[in-house]
């Protein structure tokens, strides 16, 4: 009885100090001088699938690792090549040899040395057979590998290829002397990684959070903000809740949040700065090609024709996104200006059905051939923008007389049970971009085993042989003229429609200081490391 009371006693106390609880007010006004401390808290939609990015191939993944490990070489501010774990680096004149010369003195997080046998054993890890990864293509092409000693690391190429160094500013550094009896492919590792870069794992909460903390042994310098902890929130509009109550630091958000919700609240507007960029990436419906009728191109032509795409980019991003109609960046020399997306026409749309066979015969609304209506399924990820992109898709094409089921799935779900084995008929995704315009591993027919990007089956031996001249042509007008050419037989065929490009919107605490202003052409993650908060700024926080 007398342990109900104080049960009774401590919930009453609890529910008081609770419901008395009083938010905190900062004064984010005034400058601040940089230091080191204080948690950066995030929200991640999707929870990494391991910590080893080229088996792992998600962006959850590569954003995570990309605080543990290091590369050979990175872009800086400017996109500028720039020193990383390599101090310097040659070209031979016949542009098919490279000669990394890293610097002195570098460890791992457990202290053992970070040499050239290190990044030695990363490439035959990355070109192995056994490897499962969608990356190895750009590392095959390198004919030999050596490491004549610990500071040098040499690569021979047969020909000379184009995007050499962009690869050796992606290809993030294992340790040899941890992995070399190992199967990279399931391995321990992927959950406890030893990385030499800014953090190091301290914990892994599976459906719940990762925490990294600085790393003192970390080649690059300790960065200013001492713990990073990602959260994992499938749903935006939680992220969103858990912003706005200060429980998050940043999190990207969503056109109406940035254009009309955080402006029109004046408490938002004091604590949050919001920031926008065109980001490196577009989004596309696409399509399984071993299904049919997708391997018709009369078929995904119709599907084109049927969708307006500008009404997506209003509807779904308040007019903050630009269409596109190739899979380069707009404003670049790889997007061809020339190239225009297809216009919304139905009429054209049921003609080509008509052409490919389809017709109501039933008189129902619902195209049939053979005797088989046309429905097929749109998945997507749990993603609102791509949902509510599903939808107005799934009402066009109702339009003319196809029949569009929506599933919404987990991400880890979604990739493993569905983009692996190809267990679809279309998809809603996004392509991330890297700086240079070879896209073999997502187009070349080469690249269509489980885990390799070319997932829907794409096959065109003009686009194989263009793919193949690019990777190899050093003359960038030339370059420009083949990926050009490329980008017109996809817009052509049509494998993915593409929908939008967004701009990337984020919404940051303004306890975070040092983000440059305006943002660079690398945007304002760039420089986190040197990010730093106010000690005044700073919730009263418990570590793990």
């Amino acid at each position: 009885m007398f342990s109900k009371y104080i049960f009774l006693f401590l919930f009453l106390f609890n529910l008081t100090s609770c419901s008395s609880k009083k938010e905190t007010v900062y004064n984010y006004e005034g400058s601040f001088h940089s230091e080191k401390g204080g948690m950066l808290i995030d929200a991640m939609s999707g929870e990494p699938s391991n910590l080893i990015s080229m088996i792992a191939g998600d962006s959850a993944s590569s954003a995570i690792s990309g605080n543990i490990f290091n590369k050979l070489i990175k872009y800086d501010k400017n996109l500028e090549l720039a020193p990383e774990l390599a101090d310097k680096w040659t070209i031979s004149d016949d542009q098919k040899t490279i000669t990394f010369y890293l610097k002195r003195n570098l460890k791992w997080a457990d202290g053992h040395s970070l040499t050239s046998e290190d990044v030695l054993y990363t490439w035959k890890l990355v070109t192995d057979e056994k490897t499962r990864t969608p990356y190895g293509s750009d590392y095959k092409l390198v004919d030999e590998a050596e490491a004549p000693d610990p500071y040098t690391f040499r690569i021979h190429y047969t020909k000379a290829y184009a995007p050499a160094l962009d690869s050796w500013a992606s290809l993030q550094i294992l340790p040899k002397h941890i992995l070399k009896d190992e199967d990279i492919n399931q391995t321990f590792f992927s959950r406890k990684p030893t990385g030499s870069s800014y953090y190091k794992l301290t914990q892994w909460i599976n459906g719940e959070k990762l925490t990294l903390e600085a790393s003192p042994s970390s080649v690059m310098g300790e960065p200013n903000i001492n713990q990073l902890t990602s959260r994992f929130i499938p749903d935006t509009s939680s992220q969103f809740l858990e912003l706005i109550a200060d429980n998050i630091d940043l999190m990207n958000i969503n056109p109406i949040q940035f254009a009309r919700v955080i402006p029109s609240r004046p408490d938002l507007k004091n604590k949050l700065a919001l920031y926008k960029e065109l980001g490196n990436s577009y989004t596309y419906l696409g399509f399984n090609l071993k299904h049919s009728p997708f391997n018709d191109i009369k078929v995904r032509q119709a599907i084109n024709y049927a969708l307006d795409k500008q009404e997506i980019i209003d509807g779904v991003l308040l007019g903050l996104g630009e269409p596109v109609a190739s899979p380069y960046k707009p404003g670049t020399r790889w997007s061809d200006k020339n190239l225009r997306p297809y216009s919304y026409d139905k009429n054209q749309a049921l003609k080509l059905l008509h052409e490919a066979g389809f017709n109501d015969s039933n008189h129902d609304g619902i195209l049939e051939k053979d005797g088989k209506p046309f429905t097929f399924e749109i998945l997507t990820n749990q993603n609102k923008q791509r949902e509510m992109t599903a939808v107005l898709i799934q009402r066009r094409l109702k339009d003319i007389g196809i029949d569009v089921k929506i599933r919404v799935i987990e991400w880890a779900s979604f990739v493993n049970q569905f983009i692996k084995t190809g267990d679809f008929d279309a998809v809603i995704l996004g392509w991330s971009l890297s700086l240079d315009p070879d896209q073999y591993n997502i187009w070349h027919s080469s690249q269509q085993k489980p885990g390799q990007f070319n997932f829907i089956g794409y096959n065109n031996k003009d686009v194989d042989q263009l793919l193949e001249e690019g990777r190899t042509e050093l003359n960038a007008d030339k370059r420009e003229k083949i990926y050009h050419a490329f980008s017109k037989i996809l817009l052509k065929e049509s494998p993915v429609i593409y929908l939008y490009a967004g701009y990337g919107l984020t919404a940051m605490n303004k306890r975070i200081r040092g983000i440059e202003s305006p943002a660079p052409p690398a945007g304002i993650s760039y420089n986190s490391y040197e990010w730093f908060i106010p000690s005044v700024l700073r919730r009263n926080e418990i570590t793990p």
